[in-house]
């Protein structure tokens, strides 16, 4: 459906519910809500878990409304964020799950890491890996 008639923007939802969908499979989730809150929140982690240089490399390699949700609320003068284990990353993103908490967060976010691994550059997916903490380094392999 042609909205405005420039291809990446008319093409943005598209591509969203087909990582969703991804994401429902790769976890067994129908909660397709679930699924955007986990990606959102895991975006926003990654992000402030990074450099600001490291992170906007990394929103290059996203689609345009990826970026968008990736880009939602960021304050670059917070981050990298000061306590950066990976307890500390899985709490944030498990701070968003109020209503249903998140039975085996490693795991929901492990899903995350692979869908933007197969969905970013590969370089840019290592680039990423080698600006993290060592033990989140492990998780995000």
């Amino acid at each position: 459906m042609k909205i405005s008639g420039i291809a990446t923007l008319d093409h943005s939802p598209q591509v969203v519910a087909e990582w969703l969908n991804e994401l429902q499979q790769d976890l067994g989730w129908a909660d397709r809500g679930r699924a955007y809150l986990l990606l959102r929140a895991t975006l926003h982690a990654i992000r402030d878990f990074l450099t600001v240089e490291e992170a906007a490399d990394l929103a290059a390699q996203l689609p345009i409304l990826m970026r968008g949700i990736f880009y939602e609320g960021w304050v670059p003068s917070r981050t990298p964020a000061e306590a950066r284990t990976v307890d500390d990353f899985l709490e944030r993103v498990t701070g968003a799950f109020t209503v249903s908490p998140l039975a085996e967060p490693d795991v929901a976010v492990a899903a995350v890491f692979d869908l933007l691994r197969r969905h970013v550059s590969q370089g840019e997916f290592r680039q990423v890996a080698w600006a993290m903490r060592r033990p989140l380094r492990d998780l995000w392999m």
